[in-house]
């Protein structure tokens, strides 16, 4: 798997990713490009448009063009690598595509979208694999475009990337600084045995368990934990850890503490201090906690006893002054119109691998 799937996928539909148009659907729905999980198959599973597929598959083309999807990006941020996979489409898979982007300032339709960049360029395509690309483009996009030649299906279009924030919807406010929409990451977690700790900062609410993050069952006297990177340095006022739909798997008992380092993941010999001392925890239950710490700090330290899972970790807060300008100042120039040609390195394709 490649370097750059660790980063989130930006077109999640969870994550308020949306297919908001496309020239033609007339086998599968375009909404099932960006559906969370892996593409499910039956076969022999006819509805009245033929076989049934977990993708996005178009008509056969009789007439020269191509087709296409545009997506808008749950969370807007810097891409750094396409996944293209055509799982399970056979014989009916588009032998090429590409991808476009853009970045459209405020709520736009479709037809108002220019500016259109060519982030992976026209390429080959297997059958039944997962095609990786890594992206060069250092700028900050909210729309991508998937063009496939001449028609097919397509199953899932993952758009890994960092998060880049609009500056203007943190600044001055009480955020969410553990939010991934507002540019928080995972950097640490002792165990992700059911499920990715990554789920417990995504939006919304868990609509069951697998929304969740939960580890597996301990047998030992050690506990779990996660380390959550804030999006820029910040002082929090309020804890919320919801353990909603973690029934008979809940923690027993939590402890947040927290630290001022530059590093990505703090080194061992960094200084933690506490923001929530252990604290009992019950079973499908949103907890508050009023902190009020005047400390700054850049990463914040959840310790679960002695394992389990949790739903959601919410910390609000403000930014520092310094944080807010240095937030702006890199929005600024991720978003700065660049001539073409000014972008270096073309997409590379990593690997095909099949279902």
């Amino acid at each position: 798997m490649a370097d750059f799937t660790k980063f989130p996928d930006l077109a999640l539909r969870t994550y308020g990713g949306a297919v908001i148009a496309a020239n033609d659907e007339s086998f599968a729905e375009r909404e099932a490009l960006i559906r969370p999980g892996n593409p499910l198959f039956q076969a022999h599973t006819f509805g009245p448009k033929g076989q049934v597929y977990d993708g996005w598959e178009t008509r056969r083309r009789r007439a020269p063009g191509f087709d296409w999807a545009i997506i808008r990006l749950g969370l807007p941020g810097v891409i750094k690598g396409i996944v293209i996979d055509t799982a399970w489409f056979k014989g009916n898979y588009p032998p090429y595509a590409s991808v476009e982007a853009c970045a459209a300032d405020g709520h736009l339709a479709p037809v108002e979208l220019t500016d259109w960049v060519e982030i992976v360029p026209k390429v080959a395509l297997d059958g039944d694999a997962a095609h990786e690309f890594e992206v060069a483009d250092p700028r900050r996009f909210t729309h991508v475009r998937l063009n496939i030649f001449p028609d097919g299906g397509i199953a899932r279009l993952r758009v890994h990337g960092e998060v880049v924030p609009d500056p203007r919807f943190l600044t001055g406010l009480t955020i969410d600084l553990a939010a991934l929409q507002n540019g928080a990451t995972i950097v640490a977690c002792s165990n992700e045995f059911y499920s990715t700790p990554a789920n417990v900062i995504a939006p919304g609410l868990a609509r069951n368990q697998s929304e969740g993050w939960e580890t597996a069952r301990r047998r030992d006297n050690a506990n779990d934990w996660l380390i959550v990177r804030l999006p820029a340095p910040g002082r929090v006022a309020i804890a919320e850890l919801d353990t909603t739909n973690l029934l008979f798997n809940a923690p027993g008992w939590a402890a947040i503490t927290a630290t001022d380092s530059r590093a990505e993941i703090p080194p061992t010999t960094a200084k933690w201090f506490p923001l929530l001392p252990k604290t009992r925890l019950q079973p499908d239950t949103p907890h508050r906690f009023r902190l009020d710490s005047p400390r700054k700090i850049t990463h914040a330290r959840l310790d679960i006893y002695p394992d389990g899972g949790l739903s959601r970790l919410r910390l609000l807060g403000t930014l520092t002054e310094k944080a807010e300008r240095d937030l702006t100042t890199r929005y600024t120039t991720l978003t700065r119109t660049h001539a073409p040609g000014q972008v270096d390195g073309a997409p590379r394709t990593l690997r095909r691998t099949g279902t």
